[in-house]
């Protein structure tokens, strides 16, 4: 047995956690030590205690590290611990570092040099579409996008880090053959694809659940040089990994929102808070330049040519804000009549143009 094979056995012992293991190594200097470490040696180090000092001590009846091997080799994944070059300088500053990351894809010395991207699961088209453009231009600039593969805003920010060509990585709050949600499979395949790595501290089997993902949140914080809300409501776990990032002395960025918006109740407090403000992307890369060498302009996102519109179809199609815009009030603006209304919204979404959301809302698709 190797040293990272006794450390994904410790990993998967129950009750051990990074902060035992820290306790243990500075007696028994090593994870193959810690595992064949007598009963009452283990039970003597503080913090252990009876019952994880008796999990320790009988790891092979619980612990299958074979089969666990296997499903390692077999997934196509890897297994690196802190001792690894690859494994996020960051990551081992904070004060429970993963005693194993679990990658499916590749890391590179470039993933050194990241900024998570976090939000809620449930947005607005206006907080998706900062996502994506933010990540566009960090990533562009030569950032690594951290987020963590959950519906809405981490989508968005994974999908914009890719569209830059740019690197990315998910940190999922599950095992590898467990991924969460479901959907995001495709998404999943096409950043380990030689774009990035999707990442778990959980051995491969694990099922996520409500303890899983704030443990998760801790990694993309920690892995990180600063985290941007982009939208998060006031009850959202994105402000729970914001409060972690401030604990590990982390910058905390937030963009802000419409002040009705439930959604963005959360990020727009926290810069009341003292959150930076974000607009642009350069906002987060002044503070972070020291990481840059060579300041890149950064892209605007291009503007569409527009196909020959008739006059009505400009009319309706400049009526239309940047954000959601009600179908009444694209009608008051441009005046026409509610019909003629509706059936230029249809021939332009048909010319994928704009798009309808909910409740009659309507954007333009950028």
């Amino acid at each position: 047995m190797n040293s990272t094979e006794a450390c994904i056995a410790l990993n998967m012992v129950p009750q051990m956690g990074p902060v035992r293991l820290r306790k243990l190594l500075e007696v028994f200097e090593t994870p193959e030590r810690i595992l064949s470490a007598r009963r009452n040696e283990l039970r003597s180090i503080d913090g252990i205690g009876n019952e994880v000092a008796e999990q320790i001590a009988n790891w092979e009846s619980t612990v299958d590290l074979s089969a666990e091997l296997e499903r390692i080799r077999d997934f196509g994944a890897e297994v690196i611990t802190a001792q690894s070059p690859m494994y996020p300088r960051q990551l081992r500053e904070i004060h429970a570092p993963p005693i194993v990351l679990y990658v499916w894809g590749e890391l590179t010395e470039r993933d050194q040099h990241a900024i998570g991207v976090i939000g809620s699961r449930r947005t607005s088209h206006y907080g998706a579409e900062c996502a994506k453009k933010l990540s566009y231009q960090l990533a562009y600039a030569g950032l690594t996008i951290i987020s963590g593969l959950a519906r809405g805003i981490d989508t968005a920010a994974h999908q914009g880090a890719l569209a830059a060509k740019g690197r990315t990585i998910a940190v999922i709050g599950s095992g590898l053959t467990k991924l969460y949600p479901p959907e995001n499979a495709a998404l999943a395949d096409k950043i380990r694809s030689g774009n990035g790595a999707i990442l778990s501290e959980f051995s491969m089997a694990v099922e996520p659940d409500r303890q899983t993902f704030p443990m998760r949140n801790r990694i993309i914080s920690g892995w990180s040089h600063g985290i941007l809300v982009v939208e998060a409501g006031i009850n959202s776990g994105a402000l729970i990994t914001a409060a972690q990032a401030l604990e590990q002395g982390r910058s905390v960025y937030a963009v802000p929102g419409h002040i009705n918006a439930p959604t963005a109740h959360g990020s727009n407090r926290l810069i009341q808070q003292g959150a930076k403000l974000v607009m642009d992307a350069s906002d987060i890369l002044d503070d972070l330049q020291i990481l840059l060498p060579e300041k890149q302009k950064l892209p605007e996102v291009s503007a569409r040519v527009l196909p020959e519109l008739s006059e009505d179809e400009r009319r309706v199609y400049d009526a239309i804000n940047p954000t959601e815009t009600p179908i009444d009030r694209i009608a008051t603006t441009c005046e026409l009549p509610s019909a003629t209304v509706s059936s230029v919204l249809l021939r332009l979404e048909l010319k994928r143009l704009v798009k309808q959301l909910p409740g009659k809302y309507f954007v333009k698709l950028s």
